[in-house]
């Protein structure tokens, strides 16, 4: 059974260095029904550690670090998740948990022309997506946290600088899809609706590569989720690239 992992920001460590876990901590701790003694992990900025639980009561809980931690859980290169703001914001909500625990290292929403963007609502969304995307990297074990960017119009995507980018697209291009390639990846898909062919096109021509996930057209939800997994297969699949 893996041990309890929490996230902590960066601060000077060293080995028999206290730090405070905080309330939803304890209260994770209390329902796992771990006491003082017991192991666990915590990571701080990028470095994991061992550690064991010091203090535990019902508001705080308190760790002793033990020794950093030697790991390599990460991909060993970006995975950007350009992803299509949605009519139903709850449906972003669904991409974060399985895309971080697949290992995407950014996040950034995008306004499509099918987007329903209400920058206000948006806004309020914005720290329950980052709680999301932390309670997702103590799940998985992850040894780093996604960024999350603010939303960006679609034409940004225009001049995405990422090497690789691929756009998960329903309509036939008679193309097979690309190889993956050593090296960062870009990938986007439509909201509800999906990407329209004007877009489509704007796409193509700045050189993001039209990607097929199967026969049938998938929902909105499930397009990033299965082309995150597709790129975790091709990985492991082949002997490691480096970035």
């Amino acid at each position: 059974m893996s041990l309890p992992r929490f996230f902590l920001a960066v601060r000077p460590a060293a080995e028999n260095t206290l730090v405070a876990l905080g309330a939803e901590a304890a209260r994770h701790l209390k329902a796992l029904r771990l006491r003082p003694g017991d192991a666990l992990e915590v990571v701080l900025g990028d470095q994991p550690w061992s550690a064991d639980l010091a203090e535990l009561d019902r508001a705080k809980a308190t760790a002793r670090l033990v020794a950093p931690l030697s790991e390599d859980r990460e991909t060993p290169f970006a995975l950007e998740a350009c992803l299509p703001l949605p009519a139903q914001l709850s449906l972003f909500d669904e991409w974060l948990a399985p895309l971080v625990e697949l290992g995407v290292t950014r996040i950034q929403p995008v306004v499509y022309a099918r987007s329903e963007y209400d920058p206000a609502k948006t806004a309020a969304r914005m720290e329950r997506w980052t709680r999301i995307i932390h309670s997702a990297c103590e799940q998985s074990h992850r040894s780093r946290r996604p960024d999350l960017g603010p939303p960006i119009p679609f034409e940004a995507l225009i001049a995405w600088a990422t090497p690789q980018r691929w756009v998960a697209y329903e309509l036939a291009t008679d193309r097979a899809n690309p190889s993956l390639q050593p090296g960062p990846l870009a990938f986007t898909s439509g909201p509800e609706g999906g990407i329209t062919e004007a877009e489509f096109a704007a796409l193509a021509a700045a050189g993001w590569q039209p990607v097929s996930l199967g026969r049938s057209i998938l929902r909105a939800v499930t397009a990033p989720v299965a082309l995150l997994g597709a790129v975790q297969f091709l990985l492991h699949a082949q002997p490691g690239p480096q970035a």
